[in-house]
């Protein structure tokens, strides 16, 4: 008797190996949903933005780095390491736009502090109309090298992996070889 009435107990062990596989079935149904109380309770913000950091270390000093980021005959030259031909224009001033790779990339500098800082609403040409994101370029010394700290936010969702191979294989890989 007293097996079959502890054969209809749940035991701690039982609680627990069906929260194993039931938290993450819960969790896939609810993700990418929220009820209108979690809205209003944190006033819309997403918590599934993407975003990029990264960090390079570049063999030349910040002067140099900031100049061949914001020149844009020196950017040409950048370009076509990774690129080929390709127009490039870039404004030497706050607020001035500029265009590189054929146009692909425009935008304008936000802040602009030489040796520093480059901040720029930057965008890809096929991004819907009015939609920028924001590139900060943060240089800091490294003895005679630059440590370019780099962070890539607000660009439309999805779009996070495609542009952080760009920055790798179309900024920082030609830069390098072309600063050193």
């Amino acid at each position: 008797m007293r097996n079959s009435m502890l054969s209809g107990l749940v035991t701690r062990r039982d609680v627990a190996a069906r929260l194993l596989y039931a938290v993450p079935a819960l969790a896939l149904a609810a993700e990418g949903q929220t009820t209108k109380s979690e809205a209003s309770s944190s006033n819309g913000l997403s918590h599934n933005c993407e975003c990029i950091h990264q960090e390079v270390r570049i063999k030349a000093s910040r002067d140099r780095v900031y100049r061949a980021l914001t020149d844009a005959k020196q950017f040409g030259k950048i370009t076509e390491l990774s690129y080929h031909e390709a127009t490039t224009e870039i404004s030497s001033e706050v607020g001035g736009a500029f265009s590189v790779f054929g146009g692909l990339i425009v935008g304008r500098h936000i802040e602009m502090l030489p040796g520093e800082r480059l901040v720029q609403a930057w965008r890809e040409k096929t991004w819907d109309p009015g939609a920028y994101s924001i590139a900060s370029f943060q240089l800091q010394e490294a003895g005679s090298e630059t440590n370019v700290i780099f962070d890539h936010r607000g660009f439309p969702q999805g779009k996070g992996e495609h542009l952080a191979i760009g920055w790798q294989s179309h900024y920082w890989q030609p830069l390098q070889k072309y600063l050193a």
